[in-house]
């Protein structure tokens, strides 16, 4: 028997397409658009052969010790992997994929929608219209800046952030990166390798696109925001915790940077009270990735991989293979 979890309800197709293979005996799919809780989540995959998870559930030893020793992959519904153990995973033989490349576009036009929204006072005009707060144009009303022929600092110069830094020559800015190490990706987009610190100090706005580990938590803490131009703009698509939000309050308090979009927050779906009062903070639910093409994409390529796995072959996104990559 070939059981297999579906925590949360997907768009319509890729479901339907796993039921129809023929492959899955027991499919066990969470039709509520709400996270699975931690005792549905256990009770759901024990005896499964395959786990289809979204980023809100927490894949550790707990997890795969519940669906145990039959489980050979966890297919997430996400490009980042920080819900889950890989290293658990692998050391259990449970393969792990996600799904890159498919969200990338979608992800680097929202982070640009956050960047023109933020600079240009977008959502701050909205507001005051609907308010009724317009009563006449003036030479100095609602000032934004611009971002044409400025610098774009990129932190993470994967697919995301390539993508990022291409929209940028529409606008004639100069982008610089920043990498453990040179991309060559670089050169298309026209990108300089350069120091985080020299980073922050030149970019007009920096934009995060690395993966959430234990060494980039809080990689955007009070010491480098003080280091980013008082002109600044910080734009946030990639995981809410690689920002110290209480410091982020105090910086934009302090006017150590002019304002911040995010579309992921700390403690999702919670953020830092202080950030929501402010003019100089855009906020978006975390939908980078939300339209209807790339959700079923995403959706097709995890079901993919569920499909792989049950006719014998290796997932085409797996992660923890020799020489695999997370395809951020």
């Amino acid at each position: 028997m070939s059981a297999v979890l579906v925590t949360r309800a997907l768009p319509p197709g890729p479901v339907e397409r796993l039921a129809a293979s023929g492959l899955v005996t027991d499919l066990r799919l969470h039709r509520d658009d709400r996270p699975m809780s931690r005792a549905e989540l256990l009770a759901a995959a024990a005896g499964c052969r395959a786990l289809l998870t979204q980023l809100v559930d927490r894949v550790d030893e707990e997890l795969l010790a519940a669906a145990g020793p039959g489980l050979a992959l966890v297919a997430n519904y996400a490009v980042g992997l920080d819900n889950v153990d890989v290293a658990a995973c692998t050391a259990r033989g449970v393969l792990v994929s996600n799904t890159p490349g498919v969200l990338t576009e979608a992800t680097a036009d929202l982070t640009w929608a956050l960047l023109l929204a933020v600079t240009r006072r977008v959502v701050e005009g909205d507001r005051l219209m609907r308010r009724g707060g317009y009563r006449s144009w003036s030479p100095t009303f609602l000032l934004g800046h611009g971002v044409t022929g400025k610098t774009l600092g990129v932190v993470g110069l994967g697919r995301i952030g390539a993508a990022v830094a291409r929209r940028a020559r529409a606008f004639g800015m100069k982008v610089v990166y920043a990498s453990p190490a040179p991309k060559p990706v670089a050169a298309e987009v026209a990108a300089e390798h350069v120091a985080l610190e020299r980073l922050l100090g030149e970019a007009d706005v920096v934009s995060l696109h690395c993966p959430l580990r234990p060494d980039t938590r809080h990689l955007i803490d009070a010491a480098r925001l003080q280091a980013m131009k008082p002109t600044a703009f910080l734009i946030n698509t990639a995981r809410g915790p690689l920002v110290d939000e209480p410091a982020l309050v105090r910086a934009l308090e302090a006017g150590w940077i002019a304002g911040a979009g995010l579309d992921v927050t700390e403690r999702e779906p919670l953020f830092e009270p202080g950030l929501a009062a402010r003019d100089d903070v855009v906020l978006l639910p975390h939908v980078g990735s939300a339209t209807h093409e790339v959700r079923t994409a995403m959706g097709d390529l995890a079901v993919d991989n569920v499909l792989d796995l049950l006719e014998g072959r290796p997932p085409r996104t797996c992660v923890n293979l020799p020489g695999a990559r997370d395809g951020r």
